[in-house]
């Protein structure tokens, strides 16, 4: 079946599907941008910050500053350009700016959350709504005759409004499990790359106390 009659055929209710899907295509595609973006590049970055902050911090930092559009480079800047903070603040600076960037990690899984638990029921409404259409058509002495349209057409909106109601909530919840288990991922990296950066500004902090008391 063509597109248009068959979007035609799904009746009211095919309108704010269509929106929803076109909603979902559109954050979808920015989210996919997103984390090819994050997962590109973000190892790399890590991996020479680390290897730079334990001889030449300041080459670190603006190397970080370079990339500032990197989730884990914002946290990092966030508690490396503190004025010397001792281990427990550079902690904590860590955890802070590591929970203001959540919500750029999980953007739109409330929209994603919201298009997958209305197309259904909307599909459901359009079933409903052509069941009865086609039940105030029925006459069965009329069978065969001008009324036969009307019933027709009512089990065609029932049909194609589930089916593009499923089709709808399936595809966005194919994308949402997706960037869901990328945020997981992205947490635990998180995690693991602030405890090694933890680590590195310990030792260093350490060190520069100890040449301070053997100065004195």
């Amino acid at each position: 079946m063509p597109i248009i009659p068959f979007f035609q055929s799904g009746g009211i209710v095919a309108w704010p599907l269509l929106l929803f899907s076109l909603a979902a295509v559109t954050l979808i595609v920015e989210r996919l941008f997103f984390w090819f973006r994050v997962t590109r590049r973000q190892r790399r970055v890590v991996r020479d910050v680390l290897k730079l902050y334990r001889e030449k911090p300041d080459v670190a930092i603006n190397y970080l500053q370079q990339n500032a559009d990197l989730p884990i480079a914002k946290i990092f800047l966030e508690a490396l350009e503190l004025d010397n903070p001792n281990p427990e603040e550079f902690r904590l600076a860590l955890e802070s700016a590591a929970q203001a960037e959540l919500p750029t990690l999980k953007r739109f899984n409330t929209v994603f959350d919201t298009i997958v638990g209305i197309s259904p029921l909307l599909g459901l409404l359009g079933t409903i709504l052509g069941l009865i259409t086609a039940f105030s058509s029925l006459n069965i002495g009329d069978v065969g005759g001008t009324r036969t349209t009307g019933v027709t057409g009512g089990i065609s909106e029932a049909l194609v409004s589930t089916v593009m109601g499923l089709v709808v909530a399936i595809f966005t919840l194919f994308f949402s499990n997706i960037f869901r288990s990328f945020y997981q991922r992205q947490l635990a990296l998180i995690q693991e790359y602030g405890g090694q950066l933890e680590l590195l500004y310990r030792r260093q902090y350490e060190q520069r106390r100890e040449v301070y008391a053997a100065s004195r």
